[in-house]
């Protein structure tokens, strides 16, 4: 048997991130625009109500991720996919169509009721080789970072272009795009093998997977709350309009990716996985640091946002590839819809608690709760045990 993808399954590894990534990319467009823009709906001078619209679809997705799943084990994979993603676009609508803040809580609402990322990630572990699920698995992560940095150069773009609610349109579009991606260019799985049920306690009581799970709760809790603070700080500290923030975010990206592409070859090819993924968290640390207590000018702002999005993209490309080795075989399904749950609690807990402790005690108290999780979870990193690959 091959050691390397197929040419299908390349193409299904593709499409799914893709599909992932679109719908993330509609979700993650307006984090750099979004808090500058707030003023101009009514009751947008409420920073909690900011970051609750920043971070709300992370609550119904905590809420509906493990459903959406159980439904996909039910009636099928792709039609739930389509299902979520229609939503997601009615979702879009609604929040186009606002102009109060709460209105734009619903819309973020709606979006994340379409919880459809473990029904996505089950997909690929229906459609490809056990012993290349890890491959696609981290293709699918590493969709959600390279799409989170893409929409940092872009929306300043686009709302310079086309103004908010242009962006939540083209949210919308994005979906109805990631249906037709699903519809003509992934095949549909075969069927489910009858076996045993995995009770999900036996997933919960896992130390590897939970380490994992509140690691990626922690990388978007942190991501959420940063960009309460990001965009103004351009602004004021930088003298930048928000349309023309691309001018530090393009730059900033691209070396990242830079400082993100032999990371992950040396953690994959060479067995260091373990030291990467630690390694990261600790430039995670470093970049927070830094843009608490360095200068704000706009050249130093560049550089720790260079480093935040270098740590970013690597923990987002090798937490999945970590969860698909060391969950059971039988319990994928779980431990993947779980992590996405704690994925989206972190979206909502970093955009509503960030927003508050940024309107009661101001941005170092923001800054200071996304170290002190980091902290934790670069100790808890240690006791990660990384199993080796099975032989193919």
């Amino acid at each position: 048997m091959s050691d390397s993808l197929t040419p299908a399954e390349r193409r299904i590894g593709a499409s799914l991130a893709a599909i992932f990534g679109l719908r993330m990319l509609g979700l993650f467009l307006i984090f750099p625009v979004f808090a500058p823009h707030a003023s101009e709906l009514a009751g947008g001078d409420n920073l909690m109500l900011v970051g609750i619209a920043l971070g709300a679809y992370g609550l119904t997705q905590a809420c509906l991720q493990i459903v959406w799943g159980m439904a996909s084990d039910r009636w099928g994979r792709k039609p739930v996919i389509f299902a979520g993603l229609l939503l997601f676009a009615f979702g879009s609508a609604v929040a186009a169509l606002s102009t109060t803040i709460e209105g734009v809580i619903a819309g973020r609402i709606l979006q994340g009721a379409g919880a459809i990322s473990a029904a996505v990630t089950a997909l690929a572990a229906d459609l490809i080789r056990e012993e290349q699920r890890t491959k696609v698995m981290a293709m699918i992560g590493a969709s959600i970072g390279l799409v989170f940095a893409g929409s940092l150069v872009i929306a300043p773009l686009l709302y310079g272009v086309a103004g908010l609610s242009g962006i939540f349109w083209l949210t919308g579009a994005l979906a109805l795009g990631a249906m037709l991606l699903l519809r003509f260019a992934v095949p549909n799985p075969p069927p489910p093998v009858p076996a045993p049920p995995v009770p999900l306690a036996l997933v919960l009581r896992d130390a590897q997977l939970a380490r994992l799970n509140f690691g990626v709760f922690v990388l978007h809790l942190t991501q959420t709350a940063l960009w309460m603070l990001v965009p103004a700080a351009l602004v004021q500290e930088g003298g930048l309009a928000v349309a023309r923030h691309w001018q530090v975010y393009l730059p900033a990206v691209l070396l990242s990716f830079v400082v993100m592409t032999p990371a992950v070859i040396v953690a994959e090819k060479k067995g260091r996985m373990k030291q990467v993924f630690a390694g990261a968290i600790l430039l995670l640390l470093c970049a927070l640091a830094g843009l608490a207590f360095a200068g704000q000018g706009v050249w130093s702002l560049a550089f720790w946002l260079t480093l935040f999005f270098a740590a970013f993209n690597i923990l987002e490309a090798t937490q999945p590839s970590l969860i698909s080795r060391i969950a059971p075989p039988q319990a994928k399904g779980k431990a993947l819809g779980l992590y996405n749950t704690l994925q989206a609690i972190g979206l909502f807990v970093g955009g509503s608690l960030g927003g508050v402790l940024l309107q009661t005690l101001g941005g170092g108290a923001v800054y200071a709760l996304c170290a002190g999780f980091c902290f934790i979870w670069l100790c808890l990193s240690r006791q990660i045990v990384v199993p080796p690959r099975r032989a193919i």
